[in-house]
């Protein structure tokens, strides 16, 4: 199928309106932790609705990922991801002005849908517009850059609003951007979809969505309350039966939602996997360096988001700027080998930080880790897009940042059970101090040597400090094993993927999925 030819301006437009796009999920998700006292104190919701406030967003995401990649593919990406924008506006508004809890957590779980449709979407968009390959790795590069960079920003832009206005105002802050979206959406973005669809397999979708958000839920709570609850184990029951029922169905559809043969194709299952990976180690070091610089260091959160920029600049440097020219000297699995080799020895350069530290040492470490996720996970990403026709890459996204979402809740569950049982088994409690309180976590001792008296509480605050630092490090051991595990296997999955992946590669040419009976 002959297509129009798309101008630099529109393209460049477009990308323009897709990286807007990318900030807004990043920086909600980001802010949404440092709002939580604030809304806490003014809706007083249960220790139960403070999760479930935490946790919609994500598995309302994540559950319905691989259904808009496939809903866009159907009737146009252009139009998903406007859509979602007018969507994700509006339930920004009512996330900031919820009264009550349950509304709240109701607004949170619309936010997720309406997430669910914009990342896929956009990054189709994207591979529409950006056909020769090296100026489609540029884009790919850039847009995971601006993505990284939100995460970056948003504890400083958080903690901004926070100083000066009530909790919602970091929810309101969506409204606006989504609105220029909307408006320049309508005048520069292309549609993009599959010129033959056929019909959306509706048993697929709660397939799909059950499968997901069962195993996600089967991480959390093993991670919070153990792994031998009786929860965990239906919810991954679930999980398994509903992913492994949904690929069985689509082998035997006509019109599945994912074609699963791509899974056959060694550069995009090697590139999804990577991705969950990289974001399994990634995810977590997020959450606990800011603890790290909060709860260790003393630092304010305004603070402490502005002193974890430099990891998020290295990012975007080494997406935007490096994996392009990287991919063309060394290969793809070579890049990606490379820049996941750089952060773990960053993140074992990070064991040099204790309950005082070097910023400037942490700065390097920082960039050099920004700079080799970046690198890996732009090339992991372009391969996933490269690796599919443009007409499906929109489950192909989907099918990719579902990996990611999982990654990082795995990362988070593992690696901070990891910090958690080191944490406790190092405390040192003095005499005279509460053990339950002391052990549960770094807050929760800082919290309680608050009431004690002063040689008491500094023994037990001094204890808690060194003993999370030892956590941390612990984490950062598994971190960085884990990284340079990944990357071998990258070296092994990917080494037969082309530098440069034709536009067209992996097109429509494979033969039709026999027709389910």
């Amino acid at each position: 199928m002959n297509e129009t030819p798309v101008s630099a301006a529109r393209k460049w437009g477009t990308f323009a309106v897709c990286a807007l796009m990318a900030l807004v999920p990043a920086l909600d998700m980001t802010a949404l932790n440092q709002a939580v006292p604030h809304l806490t104190a003014d809706l007083r919701p249960s220790a139960t609705q403070i999760l479930w406030i935490a946790d919609a967003y994500g598995f309302a995401l994540a559950g319905l990922l691989i259904t808009m990649g496939g809903v866009g593919d159907r009737v146009g990406h252009r139009r998903m991801l406007l859509t979602g924008a007018a969507l994700f506006a509006a339930a920004s508004a009512l996330t900031a002005y919820a009264g009550t809890a349950e509304l709240l957590i109701a607004a949170r779980a619309l936010l997720g849908v309406a997430g669910a449709t914009l990342m896929p979407s956009a990054l189709s968009l994207i591979r529409r517009v950006f056909t020769e390959p090296r100026e489609r790795t540029a884009a790919i590069g850039m847009f995971s850059g601006v993505a990284g960079l939100a995460v970056g920003l948003g504890p400083v832009l958080g903690g901004a609003l926070l100083n000066h206005f009530w909790w919602g105002s970091v929810f309101l802050i969506n409204v606006p951007i989504m609105l220029v979206v909307l408006v320049a959406g309508l005048l520069v973005l292309p549609e993009s979809r599959d010129p033959a669809p056929g019909r959306l397999d509706l048993v697929s979708v709660p397939l799909s969505a059950a499968g997901i958000v069962g195993l996600v839920y089967a991480v959390k709570e093993a991670a919070a309350h153990g792994p031998w609850r009786v929860e965990v184990g239906v919810a991954a029951l679930v999980g398994v039966a509903g992913l492994v029922t949904f690929a069985l169905r689509q082998r035997r559809i006509v019109h599945p939602l994912i074609d699963v043969r791509l899974f056959g194709r060694v550069a995009f299952t090697g590139s999804v996997l990577t991705n969950m990976f990289a974001m399994f180690a990634l995810v977590a070091q997020s959450l606990i360096f800011s603890l790290y610089f909060q709860l260790v260091l003393g630092w304010s959160p305004l603070k402490s988001g502005l002193a974890g920029l430099p990891a998020a600049v290295g990012a975007m440097v080494g997406g935007a700027l490096l994996a392009p020219p990287l991919i063309r000297a060394t290969g793809r699995a070579r890049a990606v080998g490379a820049g996941l080799a750089l952060s773990a020895v960053a993140y074992c350069g990070y064991l040099l930080s204790g309950v005082s530290a070097d910023y400037a040492v942490l700065v390097v470490m920082m960039v050099a880790g920004g700079v080799g996720m970046g690198v890996a996970m732009t090339v992991t990403s372009d391969t996933v897009l490269a690796s599919v026709p443009k007409d499906r890459s929109g489950a192909a996204s989907a099918v990719s940042e579902t990996a990611t979402e999982l990654g990082g809740a795995l990362g988070l569950a593992v690696l901070g059970s990891v910090l958690n049982a080191v944490y406790r088994d190092r405390v040192a409690v003095p005499a005279g101090a509460p053990e339950a309180a002391a052990r549960d976590s770094l807050a929760s001792a800082l919290e309680t040597a608050a009431t004690l008296p002063p040689r008491v509480g500094g023994a037990l605050a001094s204890a808690a400090r060194h003993a999370y630092v030892d956590g941390m490090h612990a984490a950062l051991v598994c971190s960085a094993v884990l990284a340079a595990l990944v990357a071998v296997a990258a070296l092994v999955t990917l080494r037969s993927v082309p530098a440069v992946i034709p536009d067209e590669a992996g097109g429509s040419d494979e033969p039709p999925v026999p027709a389910l009976r």
